[in-house]
């Protein structure tokens, strides 16, 4: 089982913030794009376990680990992980039905991949959440075109000098192509080291 770090500070924080926000009176669905290691899936998975989670990866690597953790907690509210590309439409995302989900969760992704895995995260989520159906993503962001503090300005040079199509993305960039795809931000909550969960809320047809 891979283990990060990062994920390990975390995911206590995160989950506070689901527990604020999911309801837990009945079961639901809920998708995780790019799980990485599983310590967040696994986690989440024994704290909430009225939720029945899809865990997800595009790292092979990556995907023997969620295993590894699925079968070390005998997770039964988790699924085996998919392979999952989100440059791609949600057709190619395991056959996940339309308007099936009531959660996709997003962890630190959005920052170290190309804009299309961005796009097609809002395009997929749009899609796959019910009404009123939430996007929660986690980690740094800019702010109305600016980045604070100065170690967020370091980190954002250091991912653009490893990849041009990675860097810090803006909120505000953010909540323009979540309208696109139906989706509106309802809460941004500051966390610890410097991160922010943002909280995209399906909208209703009512």
């Amino acid at each position: 089982m891979l283990n990060a770090a990062a994920a390990e500070r975390n995911k206590e924080p995160i989950l506070t913030v689901l527990r604020e926000t999911v309801y837990t009176g009945r079961a639901q669905q809920a998708l995780e794009v790019s799980s990485g290691t599983g310590q967040h899936v696994s986690y989440f998975a024994q704290a909430l376990p009225n939720i029945t989670w899809q865990p997800s990866e595009y790292d092979r690597r990556s995907l023997v680990s969620i295993e590894a953790y699925r079968a070390h907690y005998k997770l039964n509210n988790v699924k085996p992980a998919i392979h999952l590309d989100a440059s791609l439409s949600h057709e190619h995302w395991g056959g996940i039905l339309p308007e099936s989900l009531d959660l996709v969760v997003n962890i630190n992704m959005i920052h170290i991949s190309p804009m299309a895995c961005t796009e097609g995260l809002f395009k997929g989520a749009g899609a796959l959440l019910k009404p009123q159906g939430l996007l929660l993503t986690y980690g740094p962001y800019a702010m109305n075109g600016q980045i604070t503090p100065q170690s967020n300005v370091d980190f954002d040079y250091s991912l653009r000098q490893r990849n041009s199509e990675w860097g810090l993305r803006d909120i505000s960039l953010l909540s323009s192509i979540a309208q696109r795809n139906g989706l509106f931000l309802e809460k941004i909550v500051d966390m610890p080291a410097n991160n922010k969960c943002l909280l995209f809320r399906k909208e209703s047809l009512v």
